[in-house]
């Protein structure tokens, strides 16, 4: 579908930076100094040349109406995605000085583009070919859940026998058994072939010796883990929602079967978490239409961002469909419509009373939620002893910000923003306090991404 990319803002080509380094080399590359012949298409395309070190300018193209997202191609040697030479170009495009005027995409460019839809188009066919397939041998993906089942079951009661030992032997065991213990647990649990247990038991490892209350928390996180092994074993007893959350929790692949929605949905907001092995990213987005919040989670390998990326404060009309279970947030991106473009749009919020009663409601479908978006209105950042706390504006009520919040130097990024006047924020309210991910000065300012 061709059409005109509408320009985004600073602020939201930043939000797809790698990482605080690529943010502030991308940001002195976003002047027209060391670029020369840059353009953009009107199916949603900037291209330009930038001046490095060498005696050839790096070769930039950006794919703004990409279906995963922005893509990007530079002939610099950088291993990031975007490079800091893709962010500087999108910077200047950002710009309303007209340094990245409409044009025709020079060849070197074309032939990035072409190659990337015929590529686009291969993997649709391949994926529809591969799902007429998989559907044409129901028996055999039957078996195959039959025996993973089994294998669960197996890790799942002897994940309990432990916990029954650690009980038994009293939660100072824990502290004199280390880390080694719970790691050989985990294992257990991945050759069980039930990575979300193998996850939880791994957290367990980390509470002895964390701090004063730590035998407290170890044994509510060894409750909600007795929890969820009980759930997964008398499963057929469960509502048919309860057993999904459990499947998904234990580690089970789910399926986006739910009916596809059609809406304009705005980017609330877009935060990546790392381990060892994999990059995270979450992308909560909330359809303008249907009011409903849904979640993408998009995947990279240790050190690579994920290929989906959308800049918080942008809107886009698409598909989404619903997986099974937890508590049916998390969604598929389908059919893309529009490319994202900046809306004034923001949800409805609301008291902090209001949020920790929702919060308190999801658990009642999942007992193991860490937190549920929500959207507070006319709050006020305000101090709280050595801590910081969202009030509203009647004082009536607060909620406290949890500890990963308090760590992000972005806190200063709302206290200011704020400047003592209620703000709206949207964000993640929890057991730990409440976590902020973006804001809106009242009035009609624009979203600010606050992680």
């Amino acid at each position: 579908m061709t059409q005109q990319a509408v320009r985004w803002t600073a602020d939201q080509v930043l939000a797809l930076a790698p990482d605080a380094a690529s943010r502030k080399a991308g940001s002195k590359l976003g002047t027209a100094g060391p670029w020369s012949e840059a353009g953009t298409g009107e199916e949603g395309t900037v291209w330009g040349l930038c001046r490095g070190s060498g005696s050839k300018p790096y070769q930039t193209v950006v794919d703004i109406a990409g279906s995963a997202g922005p893509a990007y191609k530079c002939s610099c040697p950088s291993r990031k995605f975007p490079c800091k030479h893709a962010l500087g170009l999108l910077l200047l495009w950002a710009g309303a000085d007209g340094a990245v005027p409409s044009g025709q995409a020079p060849d070197w460019a074309a032939q990035w583009l072409e190659g990337r839809r015929r590529r686009a188009e291969v993997r649709h066919a391949a994926g529809a070919e591969s799902g007429a397939s998989s559907a044409g041998d129901p028996e055999a993906a039957r078996r195959r859940a039959e025996r993973r089942a089994e294998r669960i079951t197996a890790g799942a009661a002897e994940l309990e026998q432990r916990l029954a030992d650690l009980l038994r032997g009293g939660l100072a065991s824990a502290e004199r058994a280390g880390y080694g213990l719970w790691e050989e647990t985990a294992a257990r649990m991945v050759d069980a072939q039930a990575p979300g247990l193998a996850a939880r038991v791994r957290e367990l490892g980390a509470i002895p010796s964390s701090g004063p209350g730590w035998p407290v928390r170890l044994l509510e996180e060894c409750a909600l883990l007795h929890l969820l092994d009980q759930g997964w074993l008398r499963r057929e007893r469960l509502p048919d929602g309860v057993a999904a959350t459990v499947r998904s929790r234990v580690g089970l692949p789910g399926s986006a079967d739910g009916p596809p929605l059609r809406d304009r949905w705005l980017v609330l907001a877009q935060y990546d978490t790392a381990d060892a092995r994999l990059t995270t990213r979450r992308i909560w987005l909330y359809g303008t239409e249907s009011g409903r919040t849904a979640l993408l989670l998009s995947y990279g390998a240790a050190g690579r961002a994920p290929e989906l990326a959308l800049p918080v404060g942008l809107a886009f009309e698409a598909e989404l469909s619903a997986y099974a279970g937890d508590g049916r947030l998390r969604a598929a991106l389908g059919e893309r419509f529009t490319a994202p473009a900046p809306a004034a749009f923001r949800p409805a919020g609301l008291t902090t009373a209001e949020a920790a009663a929702r919060y308190g409601e999801a658990l009642r479908d999942d007992p193991w939620l860490d937190s549920c978006p929500v959207t507070l209105d006319g709050v006020i950042p305000t101090p709280d002893g050595d801590s910081w706390q969202l009030a509203d504006e009647d004082g009536e009520s607060a909620l406290p910000l949890s500890p990963a919040a308090l760590s992000r130097p972005e806190l200063w990024r709302l206290v200011a923003l704020s400047g003592g006047a209620p703000v709206t924020v949207f964000g993640e309210c929890g057991h730990r306090g409440f976590t902020p991910l973006t804001a809106w000065a009242h009035g009609e300012g624009e979203a600010v991404p606050l992680c």
